[in-house]
């Protein structure tokens, strides 16, 4: 008996019929540094964030950072200064909308801008607004897996307070293209051991995986014998890299008094992982049915 609860990646051959799969958390990309960009802006007289001044930052000079959320409703750009300066601006698409190329009218303030309505909040050096209204207009916007942004060019204008002043920005990002996510495999060999001397079951498997990564192998030893059900749990921690299936070894300790014995059990595998490109983790699972060979030792 084999199942796979699985979650394919495009392009990967597993070997050996291993179940691929994963779970990605539903929560925002971590800060990508960008690699090519700037961000500028100025103020009218009287606007309280820029203080009616002019500022441009650029990538390689100072430090700009942009995340976005995995629903892709959201982008925010961090700009630390090598003078010292710290900006922060979000735009954000109404709930449950993706941000895409086109014009955001009647924004409030990100993340009080409620279910109908676009956000924007441009904040930083230790001001920022109660309340807003505001537009900004998105020229170009690309996408990768987890709220990765590869590309974003924008313009924005916002007012503080329901003032006329107004503070107007441009940010444009070029990013590298986004890196492949993390996919896993795992099975279950389908032959162990039941120690008489301790009384564990040894299982054993393989992982794989499309980039380097450390995975931990867990599961459950379920058995029945003469009516009394055996359980055990065990894991094991191996270093994936892409190729061959890398091999993982595990004993079971039964939770009760009763060893492990020869004959048939089913092994319960689960692989997890974080894949470091995104911060998020992936899971591969598989259930087999395992023919325990008792042993001496």
């Amino acid at each position: 008996m084999r199942r796979a609860l699985a979650r394919t990646a495009t392009g990967l051959g597993l070997a050996l019929a291993l179940a691929t799969g994963g779970l990605v958390t539903a929560a925002a990309a971590h800060a990508q540094p960008v690699t090519e960009g700037t961000v500028s802006f100025s103020g009218d007289p009287g606007d309280y964030i820029s203080g009616g001044g002019s500022y441009t930052y650029s990538a390689g000079t100072d430090r700009i950072q942009v995340s976005g959320s995995a629903a892709r409703g959201l982008v925010d750009v961090s700009i630390s200064g090598a003078n010292g300066d710290w900006w922060s601006v979000s735009l954000s698409a109404p709930e449950g909308q993706q941000l895409q190329a086109k014009t955001y009218e009647d924004a409030t303030r990100y993340p009080f801008n409620g279910a109908n309505a676009p956000g924007l909040n441009h904040d930083g050096n230790g001001r920022g607004c109660g309340t807003l209204t505001g537009t900004f207009t998105i020229s170009k916007i690309n996408w990768g897996p987890n709220g990765y942004v590869e590309a974003l060019d924008a313009v924005y204008e916002q007012h503080c307070e329901g003032g006329e002043s107004a503070l107007r920005g441009q940010v444009h990002v070029k990013n590298p293209a986004a890196p492949a996510e993390l996919s896993l495999g795992v099975g279950v060999t389908l032959e162990g051991q039941a120690s008489a001397l301790n009384g564990k079951a040894t299982v054993h498997g393989k992982v794989t995986c499309n980039k380097p990564a450390q995975v931990d192998v867990s599961g459950l030893v379920t058995q029945v014998k003469r009516n009394i059900l055996i359980r055990g749990p065990y894991s094991a921690t191996v270093k994936c890299v892409p190729g061959p299936p890398v091999a993982w070894s595990a004993q079971a300790d039964p939770t009760g008094t009763t060893p492990f014995q020869g004959g048939d059990v089913e092994v319960k595998a689960t692989a997890t992982a974080v894949d470091t490109d995104y911060q998020v983790a992936v899971t591969a699972s598989d259930i087999a049915a395992v023919h325990l060979t008792r042993v001496k030792k």
